[in-house]
């Protein structure tokens, strides 16, 4: 075969393999941006001022890119659990340090966590959808007697955008206590989160059996104790990286049952735990633990 034929032979397989996979040189660029942020999403940062700075350009960059490149599952994730992450430890918990001196502010902030969580739900909800037609359907009838769909199963690849919407849908309704429609949507959230659970119980380090643990203290006939085997299945999990998990039990499981003992223990060891460490969630589980370790007094 003369070099021109098979210069020509590979153009066309060049240009076969762009249609078959439709993607053009735009949408393999965005594709490989939105790769490279979602793989920055686990980095550290020492410096949680720093941190909350940029993840708000990040946030707003990221969630860009996803409407360009809707289908990226990866992506998809990472948004959500970006948003998630911003809502609690930036907004939600700051809150609730300056509750007492400011309570209109407080509030505030209270309200935008809300939103930045259902924003959250959102984008991994969708994804989710759009990988498993007719889901948020079928989670809203799992709350429901009606229900006679078939048994919902997630794919493994699915655990991470269930955890992340889920996480985010109990953080949107935890602060809507005054939003009924929002609070009724309790049942579908544990229902997701019984389905990744089920999926990998030992998702995130414990992240996924802590968040079941709280789930499980606040629905409706569920309490601390019946709370508390997620909670220390989280910390079992967990191993060194145990600090969220042991706030999750302290505020979960020891503050609901005015076990003070237990509670400042809990929180002692969190710090402990996650001392050296800089990754996010570990950070705010040191400060948020040793900000309600100086709260004790006020709250038994």
């Amino acid at each position: 075969m003369c070099l021109r034929r098979k210069l020509r032979c590979l153009a066309l397989s060049a240009s076969a393999l762009l249609l078959l996979s439709a993607c053009s040189p735009r949408q393999y660029l965005l594709r490989q941006a939105s790769d490279e942020l979602a793989s920055q999403a686990q980095a550290t940062e020492e410096d949680l001022g720093l941190a909350k700075d940029a993840g708000a350009f990040y946030l707003k960059l990221s969630e860009a890119l996803l409407r360009q490149d809707p289908g990226n599952a990866k992506l998809a994730e990472s948004v959500a659990g970006g948003f998630t992450q911003y809502a609690y430890a930036f907004l939600a918990c700051e809150a609730d340090r300056i509750e007492a001196r400011n309570p209109a502010e407080a509030q505030a902030l209270r309200e935008r966590a809300a939103r930045m969580y259902a924003r959250a739900q959102r984008h991994a909800l969708a994804m989710l959808e759009q990988q498993t037609p007719g889901l948020s359907a079928a989670l809203e009838a799992a709350g429901s007697a009606k229900s006679s769909n078939p048994p919902l199963r997630l794919k493994p690849e699915q655990v991470g955008l269930a955890y992340w919407a889920a996480a985010a849908w109990g953080g949107q309704i935890s602060l809507s206590k005054d939003s009924p429609e929002t609070v009724a949507q309790l049942p579908a959230a544990l229902r997701l989160a019984q389905l990744a659970y089920a999926a990998q119980a030992d998702y995130g380090a414990g992240a996924l059996a802590s968040l079941m643990g709280m789930f499980e203290a606040s629905r409706p006939g569920g309490s601390a104790v019946t709370a508390l085997p997620y909670f220390d299945q989280a910390i079992a999990f967990a191993g060194p990286q145990a600090g969220p998990a042991l706030l999750a039990k302290a505020e979960g499981h020891a503050l609901p049952a005015q076990d003070r003992a237990g509670f400042e223990a809990l929180l002692r060891q969190a710090i402990a735990a996650t001392r050296g460490r800089n990754d996010l969630p570990s950070q705010v589980a040191r400060e948020r633990a040793q900000w309600l370790l100086s709260q004790a007094a006020d709250l038994f």
